[in-house]
C-alpha cells in the first residue's frame, strides 16, 4: 500500500526517487500522468503500477462519446501519460512536459495515496497543506455522502 509523504530531490536529468516502500507494490514500470485537483489545477501528477494503471484504462475506455466533458479529461489525462521505468537506484524519469505542467521544481514531495501516489512541487504542497483548513468540513461532508 503507498502511504505516507516523502520529499526528495528532483536530479538535474528529471529523475525522482520512488521510496523503498512502495517499490514493491510498484513494481518496475510505474505509469505517471497529470493530476486533476482543486477545479482545474492541473500542477500535480499522479503515478500508479502498470497493473493500476490497466484498471484505470479500462474503466474509462467505458465514457461514452457523447460525454464531452469527460473524454476532454480522459484525453489529457491519456496523452500526458508517460511508462516509467524504475532504474536501478530506484529512480524514474518524469517527462520534461510533465514536470513543466506540475510545474516541479528541485524538490518535490511523493504522497502516498493507497494504490497511487501523487507528485508535488515541494512548496506547493506545504502551501496546500496550510490553505486546506477551511475547505476540510466540506471534504468530510463529501466523504459522508460517499458512505466513507
Amino acid at each position: 500500500m503507498l502511504i505516507g509523504t516523502y520529499e526528495h530531490s528532483v536530479d538535474a536529468k528529471g529523475r525522482i526517487f520512488l521510496p523503498i516502500k512502495w517499490r514493491e507494490d510498484l513494481g518496475s514500470t510505474v505509469y505517471v500522468t497529470r493530476s486533476f485537483t482543486k477545479k482545474g489545477d492541473y500542477r500535480s501528477l499522479f503515478g500508479m503500477s502498470k497493473e493500476a494503471w490497466a484498471e484505470l484504462v479500462e474503466k474509462i475506455s467505458h465514457v461514452g462519446v457523447a460525454d464531452i466533458a469527460a473524454n476532454n479529461a480522459v484525453r489529457k489525462l491519456l496523452a500526458m501519460a508517460c511508462e516509467c521505468e524504475t532504474d536501478k537506484q530506484g529512480r524514474i524519469l518524469i517527462s520534461g512536459i510533465l514536470r513543466e505542467k506540475a510545474e516541479l521544481g528541485e524538490e518535490v514531495a511523493l504522497l502516498g495515496q493507497g494504490t497511487r501516489f501523487e507528485i508535488w512541487n515541494k512548496d506547493r504542497w506545504h502551501e496546500a497543506l496550510s490553505s486546506d483548513d477551511d475547505e476540510e468540513m466540506d471534504i468530510l461532508a463529501h466523504l459522508t455522502s460517499l458512505g466513507i
